[in-house]
């Protein structure tokens, strides 16, 4: 009976060194048989026999083994020459998402990937690999890839007589002489029926019709009428509004509620201060319009169309017939010709009739060589160079060749641009992709 027992153990253990060979056996096999099925598909492939190959590279790409990136390459080539036919081009993108899915997933896949995206022109797809793969590899040829395809554009189909700048979305436009609202893309939101209208913010626009001076909310319903007396107003934002009456320019709210501050001018609010001037110098005020962050001293102070004077903490002022740049308490750069405020870091400044860049520390970052300049919105600035504008990127390269008779700054991936039609909208295609990089 030991015997026995004996002799079964001895069998039990043979046969699980049996089975550890037959793994081994297979494990190698894989691999041989990877290569044995690649060459039965290369035979098919040289004589432009794809889609009897498919089969045999499909089953050797599924193999995890020695062979199974090779596989996997001849398996993409065959899909190719197949993608015009069937789903062939879905299954291509399909290995490539997979490809690209992987912990180690090499550069050159996500390169793959938006080269072939591109040529198909699908760029927001070849824009989102690229930044899948730059996060995951940090590759520098990658993000050169990115740089030189991230500025495609469409253009809007709509177009106006006039636009305003991009503020919080919406952008003022005009046609036939009346003022409405559109999306920052360019769709009209609220009808061009008025003499004038504001920027949208805390829910609601400031409009003028036929004298009469009200809000409205996004639906263009009227949402509050001014009952006082009141010949103008200015730029509402933070809800602050601009009101022109007999004694100067009164700061009131959008219900037209006036705190019984009055100035001489006072431009728009923007991160609780504004430019304002009193007795007959220029100034920062804060929100309440009863404190000075920097008191009224100067000839002028630099703002926006929209009359934003930018970042508070590096300020332009005129002063004797030129720019400064302001800050704490002092010239920090200058004299300039002219110049823009401060947004997204960089400033567009005007020396020796050419405009270029500057810090908030003033320090030059592109030298002035452009004929007209707007500061940065969204890592892009718009230039002119001749007659014609353009958009130019942070390291000073013309991105975005001039062909625009005028353009203004990028906001959301949008920027108003007038071509011979009149204004229309440009969009980053890298936005329409799930945002950029930055």
């Amino acid at each position: 009976m030991k015997r026995t027992k004996r002799i079964l153990l001895g069998l039990a253990c043979l046969a699980l060194l049996v089975a550890s060979w037959a793994a081994a056996a297979g494990a190698k096999s894989g691999a041989d048989r990877q290569r044995e099925l690649m060459g039965e598909a290369k035979a098919y492939t040289d004589d432009g026999i794809y889609i009897l190959a498919v089969p045999l590279l499909e089953e050797a790409a599924g193999y995890q083994d020695d062979y199974t990136l090779e596989a996997e390459a001849a398996l993409k080539a065959v899909y190719l020459n197949l993608a015009e036919k069937g789903d062939f081009e879905r299954r291509y993108t399909s290995l490539l998402d997979r490809q690209m899915a992987r912990k180690d997933a090499a550069p050159e896949i996500f390169q793959e990937a938006a080269r072939y995206y591109l040529e198909k022109d699908k760029t927001a797809d070849a824009l989102s690999a690229l930044r899948d793969g730059i996060a995951k590899t940090g590759s520098e040829d990658l993000t050169e890839l990115y740089e030189k395809s991230r500025y495609a554009f469409t253009l809007s189909r709509d177009f106006y007589q006039e636009a305003s700048e991009i503020y919080k979305g919406t952008c003022r436009v005009a046609l036939d002489g009346r003022w409405g609202l559109a999306s920052s893309s360019g769709l009209l939101s609220i009808p061009c029926e008025y003499d004038k209208i504001s920027a949208f913010d805390n829910d609601r626009a400031v409009v003028q019709k036929e004298g009469v001076i009200s809000a409205v909310d996004q639906d263009n319903n009227r949402v509050a009428l001014l009952h006082e007396e009141a010949e103008d107003f200015a730029a509402f934002a933070e809800n602050r509004l601009a009101l022109k009456t007999a004694e100067g320019w009164a700061l009131a709210n959008g219900t037209f509620r006036t705190n019984g501050v009055v100035f001489e001018e006072l431009g728009m609010y923007r991160d609780g201060y504004a430019p304002a001037k009193q007795n007959g110098k220029w100034g920062v005020v804060d929100n309440s319009g009863g404190e000075w962050l920097i008191e009224p001293q100067f000839d002028g102070v630099i703002q926006d169309e929209l009359g934003s004077c930018g970042d508070p903490e590096a300020l332009f002022v005129r002063q004797n017939g030129s720019v400064f740049l302001w800050r704490d308490g002092q010239e920090a750069g200058g004299p300039y010709e002219d110049a823009r405020p401060f947004y997204d870091g960089w400033a567009a400044v005007k020396r020796n009739g050419k405009w270029g860049f500057i810090d908030p520390d003033g320090v030059e970052q592109i030298s002035c060589r452009f004929d007209e300049a707007r500061s940065f919105g969204q890592h892009l600035a718009a230039v002119r160079l001749g007659e014609l504008w353009g958009y130019a990127s942070l390291r000073g390269e013309v991105v975005i060749e001039p062909q625009f008779l005028e353009a203004k700054r990028f906001s959301g991936g949008n920027a108003p641009v007038r071509t011979e039609l009149g204004w229309q909208f440009i969009t980053l295609l890298e936005y329409k992709g799930g945002g950029g990089l930055f």
